[in-house]
């Protein structure tokens, strides 16, 4: 999918196929480029694909793969495959962490929510990205989904949240059923990677930066970026297990809120991942007698306190992970699985400040805190009469155990970064993706680290790369 429409031509190869890794290796290491990205998330593609629109030679480095075309992609399967320790990453605390691991990186499993950044960005960080986001906004056609595509269900949340003095509203979304490559089939399932095309990812702007002229290699771990007199020269890494070195004008590290970290610590930016934030998620379902909101697309009606620090949505986890959720819960919990049909779910968000930490030995830290906690109990109750009021049995009310979500600010802006987002240690690196926020946003991320990154790729063309 090319620009948000089917493409008749074949989706653009990110390895050279005819070469080997050691002709690879040979082949990258002998060409000098304008700009090394490593990640192919929403900054790494962003800001990879703008540069080489501007005339600039650019190399892209992803660790994972693209499995776009594969059977399990958007699938219960999948993420067992594509994301880091197959599902299994936990904090040392033992709070789960979804990473996805491929080209793309967070955007195939996120719900495609758009929300542009808090009403405090400005003020904490200095980097007006209001242009950026309405121009992708205008790009995407970002906008909330026709009524008839939101289910029933969904909107008898919203109605119900309304009737409690809530301003419950449409959900503003990265999906345009008119770009799907058949039938508009999302439900709760997208969240597992969209397989009818109507769902934007990274991917998308990975291609048009193929296309545009970008060299990706995938399957490449980026393990330090080489620095000579407090200048960042290039990377160093390793290509399906083969060493490699690559020189550039410009690094730019777009690995995420937690591998963004781990490469600066190798690279000689102790302090970085010395704090991290993620919006702490759980969801509180209710059963009614009709149908549930299992099979709506996820996060189309939405509700934000401010006041409390909370955001709602409307969300039911995938079936298959539901059911497997109440099965390490323990037996006596395996009685909810055949109810699923007839569940209404409500995601919240917690906020929270930034704590915990990401070590250089791969460790984690995000604990939950009593004030963490009070905000949970908070959302809870809001969810539990909502829940009421659209008629689900107040006995079948319960809650799933929280998750870690968009791991952010661990390397932010206005301590590790300038406003250019250049690190304050070392000239020519610059970090482009959720790890440079000041704060979480409790709020979808992707939209603002889109506007970062098209930013960054104007102030290189401007200055770093005007030549």
């Amino acid at each position: 999918m090319i620009n948000g429409k089917k493409s008749n031509q074949k989706r653009p190869k990110a390895i050279k196929q005819n070469l080997n890794v050691f002709e690879l290796i040979n082949d990258i290491k002998n060409n000098y480029y304008d700009a090394i990205v490593v990640g192919s998330g929403p900054g790494g593609s962003t800001v990879a694909r703008d540069l080489a629109r501007g005339g600039k030679k650019v190399i892209l480095l992803e660790h994972g793969k693209d499995h776009r075309d594969k059977w399990y992609y958007g699938t219960f399967i999948g993420p067992f495959i594509y994301t880091d320790k197959h599902g299994h990453l936990k904090s040392k605390e033992g709070v789960p962490i979804v990473r996805p691991m491929m080209t793309g990186g967070a955007t195939n499993m996120f719900a495609s929510a758009a929300s542009g950044p808090p009403s405090w960005w400005l003020s904490k960080t200095g980097v007006d990205i209001e242009s950026e986001i309405n121009e992708t906004i205008d790009e995407l056609q970002i906008a909330a989904l026709p009524e008839k595509y939101i289910g029933a269900a969904s909107q008898r949340i919203g109605e119900a949240g309304r009737d409690l003095g809530m301003d419950w509203q449409s959900q503003k979304k990265f999906i345009n059923p008119q770009r799907c490559y058949s039938k508009f089939d999302c439900g709760d399932k997208c969240m597992f990677g969209c397989k009818c095309g109507g769902k934007w990812t990274a991917n998308d702007y990975m291609d048009q930066a193929i296309q545009a002229g970008v060299t990706v290699i995938t399957e490449c771990t980026v393990d330090k970026v080489i620095v000579d007199d407090e200048v960042a020269t290039g990377v160093q890494g390793t290509i399906k297990g083969k060493n490699f070195l690559l020189n550039a004008k410009i690094v730019i590290v777009s690995a995420g809120g937690i591998g963004t970290p781990r490469i600066l610590q190798n690279s000689g930016i102790y302090n970085a991942g010395d704090a991290l934030g993620v919006d702490t998620t759980f969801v509180v379902y209710g059963v009614i007698k009709g149908k549930g909101n299992t099979g709506d697309p996820p996060m189309t009606m939405s509700y934000c306190d401010y006041e409390n620090g909370l955001m709602y949505s409307t969300l039911t986890q995938p079936f298959g992970l539901f059911s497997l959720i109440q099965y390490y819960k323990g037996w006596n919990h395996l009685y909810k699985i055949p109810k699923f049909p007839h569940m209404l779910g409500i995601m919240v968000k917690i906020k929270e400040d930034i704590k915990g930490y990401v070590a250089p030995d791969g460790e984690i830290s995000m604990p939950l805190l009593h004030e963490d906690h009070l905000r949970a109990n908070i959302g809870y109750q809001v969810c539990k009469n909502i829940l009421l009021k659209a008629g689900c049995d107040p006995n079948s009310i319960f809650w799933n155990p929280p998750r870690g979500t968009h791991p952010c600010a661990t390397v932010r802006i206005g301590h590790h970064l300038d406003s250019n987002l250049k690190t304050v240690d070392f000239d020519n690196l610059y970090v482009s993706d959720a790890s440079t926020f000041p704060a979480p946003l409790v709020r979808p991320p992707t939209l603002t680290i889109i506007g970062l990154s098209k930013r960054l790729a104007k102030h290189l063309i401007k200055t770093k790369l005007n030549t």
